[in-house]
C-alpha cells in the first residue's frame, strides 16, 4: 500500500510538472537578449514563471555594487522587457528573477553576446566594432562536396603553447593567427603547418565561454577542453588577451577565422548544447528554473550526458535558443560547420531543423556529431538523432565508432587490438568503414563489430576515424596494445591506420599531431590534464618527418581522386568491390572512369598480419604502384607480388 502511494505521489509531480511546462508560452520573436544600437539598449528576457525581473548594471566585469538597477515590465509570451536609453558601450549587466517568492542569483541572460571575467556578467556590446579589419570581406572557402571535407581536430590551447611551437600568442586565439612559425629545426608549426598538410576544416575543440577555467588567474597554467559550457554566444576568455573585455574575445575570435579562411581553412566550431557545465546554478535554471532540462519521474535531472544534466532539445524554447545560436556563429563569426557532442542527447527533429535553418543561410554548411548517448535519457530512443538512425538525419554526418575501433581496437580496452595492429578477425569492421556504412553487397553485416546493419544511405553521412580527443591518441593506444613490436613495426601500424581512414569512402577526420606521432604519455583521458600532457610538441614534426610526409601525401591523393571521394551509396555499390584475398588481407578495386578519375582503375590493399603476405597477381598485372608498403612511390609499371606486415599498397591504371 506504501509503494502504491509513492508511486501515486511521484506521478502527481510528474503531471504537475508537465502540465507547468504546457502553460508556458513559446515566444515568437527573434530579439531577445540584447538589442544594441548606439541610442539605446533593449533588452528582452524569456522567464514566464517569474513575478519580477531586475536588470542590475555594473562598472566592471567583477565586483563592485550596482550603479543601476531597472525593473523590468512584463510583455507577450512570457517575456519580459525594458530599454535603456544611451549609448551603454562596455557597460556590464546581469538579469535575476523572482520565483515563488525568491530571488534567483544574478547572471547573464542565456542569450548573452559578450561577457566580462568569468562570464558572470554580461556586457553591453557594439558588434560592429568587433570586426577586424576587411572583415566585410571574409569569404568561407567553398565546400563543393561533403565528402570533399577532411576535418583536423585541434585546441586552441594546444597548438601553442609548447616552448617550440614559435609562436608569441601561446595559448590564446592569436597564435592561431600567426604565420611564419617554426619549431626548433626550422619547419611550419601552427597555422602555416595545417596549410602545409592540406587539410580543409580546422575543427576546434569547444572555444564558447566555458565554467572549468578561473579567467582571473593569469599566473598559473590551467587547462580544459572545454565541454562544460556557461555561456554559450561568446567566446571562452583564457583565449583571448584580455577575458574582462568582451569585446576583446570577439574581435580575436574573428581574427582567427579570417586568418584561416585566408589561407583557404574552413572553421568547424565544436558545440555542447546537450548539457550545461552548472546544474542547479545554470544560467539557465536561475532564469527559468527546470523548464530546459529533462527530469526523470521521480524528480531528478535526467543525465544521458554522465555530467549531471542533459537539456531538452524537443521543449520549444531550447530548440529555438539551439537553431538561433549555431545562426548567430554563422552570421556573425562566419563558422563554417559545427560538431555536436553526444547528439544521441538531441532529438531528430530539433537536429533537422537546425539543419534546414543552417543550409539557407550557408549551403555548404558541415554538420556532423556524436551518433551516441553517455547513459540512459528519458527522451524515447526512437526520437533520438542516434548513429543507428543517421538515414533521417538530412545532412548531419555520425562518427563511425565501428571503424575507428575496428582499425585500433576498442577504445575502452586499452590492450585490445585491431585490424591495423594485428586484430585480423576485425576485418569486416574495415570493410564497412571502407563503403561509409552504407548497404554494399560484399560486406557482411554480421561481423561487424558493433553495427549489424548499414545505418546510412549516404557516405556523407558518415565521419571516417582512428582517434580524436577522447581517449587515448593513436600512436598512445598502438604502445599500449602491442608491448612487445618493434619502434619501426608500431609505425608502420600508424601509418596503416591512418591508410585506412583517408583511403576510406565518407569525411575524413584526423585528431591534431597524428601526422607526426603525438603522444599524451598514456593518459587516456586529458581533458584536464597540463600543459605537459595535452601540448603539441611541435619538434615531432621533426623527429617522425617521414610520418608527416605520408600523411600529406595521402592527402593529397585523397583530393586529387575522387574515387576515394565518392557521394552516394549508389556510386560505391557500382564502382566499388572487394578483391578475393587470403586472411588478413583486405584488397578492394575502384573504377574511376566511372567518377571521372584520372586514375581509370584503383585497387588499395591492406596487410593486417604482421608478416608480409603474396598478392594475387592475377589482380595486380598491368598496374603502376603509387604506395608500396606504407611509402609513396615514383609511379612504376612494377607488378607487385608481395605486401609487408602492416603495410598499404595503391595500385593503379591511368
Amino acid at each position: 500500500m506504501k509503494l502504491f502511494f509513492v508511486i501515486a505521489f511521484f506521478s502527481v509531480l510528474h503531471i504537475r510538472a508537465k502540465a507547468q511546462e504546457n502553460i508556458y508560452p513559446a515566444y515568437t520573436g527573434n530579439d531577445l537578449g540584447l538589442i544594441y544600437s548606439k541610442t539605446s539598449s533593449q533588452f528582452r528576457i524569456w522567464a514566464p514563471a517569474a513575478t519580477k525581473v531586475r536588470l542590475s548594471f555594473y562598472k566592471n566585469s567583477t565586483g563592485g555594487d550596482a550603479y543601476k538597477i531597472i525593473e523590468l515590465k512584463r510583455s507577450v509570451q512570457g517575456t519580459w522587457i525594458t530599454t535603456l536609453p544611451g549609448n551603454h558601450a562596455g557597460t556590464y549587466y546581469t538579469f535575476s528573477v523572482e520565483h515563488n517568492g525568491k530571488w534567483l542569483d544574478e547572471v547573464p541572460d542565456p542569450y548573452a553576446k559578450a561577457v566580462g571575467t568569468n562570464g558572470k556578467r554580461a556586457m553591453i556590446v557594439d558588434l560592429a566594432k568587433t570586426n577586424p579589419d576587411g572583415w566585410a570581406a571574409d569569404k568561407s572557402p567553398v565546400l563543393k562536396n561533403l565528402t570533399d571535407a577532411i576535418i583536423y581536430e585541434l585546441h586552441v590551447r594546444d597548438a601553442s603553447i609548447d616552448a617550440g611551437s614559435g609562436m608569441a600568442n601561446k595559448g590564446k586565439f592569436l597564435g592561431l593567427t600567426e604565420t611564419g612559425t617554426k619549431n626548433t629545426a626550422g619547419q611550419s608549426t601552427g597555422l602555416d603547418h595545417l596549410v602545409q598538410l592540406g587539410v580543409t576544416h580546422i575543427h576546434l575543440l569547444p572555444f564558447f565561454d566555458y565554467n572549468s577555467n578561473d579567467e582571473s588567474e593569469t599566473q598559473n597554467p590551467q587547462y580544459n577542453w572545454g565541454y562544460d559550457p556557461l555561456n554559450y554566444n561568446t567566446p571562452e576568455g583564457t583565449y583571448a588577451t584580455n577575458a574582462a573585455d568582451g569585446a576583446v574575445r570577439i574581435k580575436e575570435m574573428k581574427q582567427l577565422v579570417q586568418a584561416f579562411h585566408k589561407k583557404g581553412l574552413a572553421v568547424v566550431m565544436d558545440v555542447v548544447y546537450n548539457h550545461t557545465g552548472l546544474t542547479a546554478k545554470s544560467n539557465f535554471n536561475q532564469i527559468v528554473p527546470d523548464y530546459y532540462y529533462r527530469k526523470t519521474k521521480d524528480g531528478k535531472y535526467s543525465d544521458a550526458t554522465a555530467c549531471g544534466n542533459e537539456t531538452a532539445s524537443e521543449k520549444a524554447m531550447m530548440r529555438k535558443f539551439m537553431i538561433e545560436s549555431v545562426l548567430y556563429w554563422v552570421k556573425e563569426y562566419h563558422v563554417d560547420g559545427f560538431r555536436f557532442d553526444l547528439m544521441g542527447v538531441h532529438d531528430i527533429e530539433t537536429m533537422n531543423m537546425i539543419s534546414a535553418a543552417l543550409k539557407k543561410i550557408k549551403p555548404d554548411i558541415l554538420l556532423y556529431g556524436e551518433g551516441w548517448t553517455a547513459g540512459e535519457s528519458t527522451l524515447p530512443e526512437n526520437k533520438r538523432a542516434l548513429k543507428k538512425y543517421a538515414s533521417q538525419l538530412n545532412n548531419i554526418a555520425v562518427f563511425s565508432d565501428d571503424l575507428r575501433d575496428g582499425i585500433k581496437g576498442s577504445v575502452f580496452e586499452a590492450k585490445e587490438r585491431g585490424f591495423a595492429t594485428g586484430d585480423i578477425t576485425k576485418a569486416e569492421s574495415i570493410k564497412f568503414g571502407i563503403v561509409a556504412a552504407t548497404q554494399h553487397p560484399q560486406v557482411d553485416y554480421k561481423k561487424v563489430n558493433y553495427s549489424k546493419a548499414p545505418y546510412t544511405n549516404s557516405p556523407g553521412s558518415v565521419i571516417s576515424y582512428v582517434e580524436c580527443h577522447d581517449n587515448n591518441t593513436l600512436w598512445d593506444k598502438i604502445a599500449i596494445s602491442t608491448p612487445g613490436a618493434a619502434n619501426e613495426e608500431r609505425i608502420n601500424m600508424h601509418k596503416l591506420a591512418l591508410s585506412i581512414v583517408l583511403t576510406s569512402q565518407g569525411i575524413s577526420f584526423l585528431h591534431a599531431g597524428t601526422e607526426f606521432l603525438r603522444s599524451k604519455k598514456g593518459i587516456e583521458n586529458s581533458y584536464n590534464k597540463p600543459d605537459s600532457i595535452n601540448a603539441i610538441d611541435w619538434n615531432l614534426k621533426t623527429v617522425n618527418n617521414d610520418v608527416f610526409k605520408y600523411v600529406q601525401q595521402l592527402i593529397s591523393l585523397r583530393k586529387a581522386h575522387p574515387a576515394f571521394r565518392m557521394q552516394t551509396q549508389t556510386q560505391i555499390q557500382r564502382n566499388l568491390s572487394f578483391l578475393p584475398a587470403s586472411s588478413g588481407i583486405i584488397g578492394y578495386r575502384l573504377n574511376g572512369s566511372a567518377v571521372n578519375d584520372t586514375w581509370k582503375d584503383i585497387q588499395v590493399w591492406f596487410n593486417g598480419n604482421a608478416t608480409e603476405q603474396p598478392l594475387p597477381t592475377q589482380w595486380t598485372a598491368g598496374y603502376k604502384t603509387a604506395v608500396l608498403d606504407n611509402e609513396f612511390v615514383t609511379a612504376t609499371s612494377v607488378e607487385q607480388s608481395i605486401i609487408k606486415g602492416y603495410s598499404c599498397v595503391i595500385l593503379y591504371r591511368d
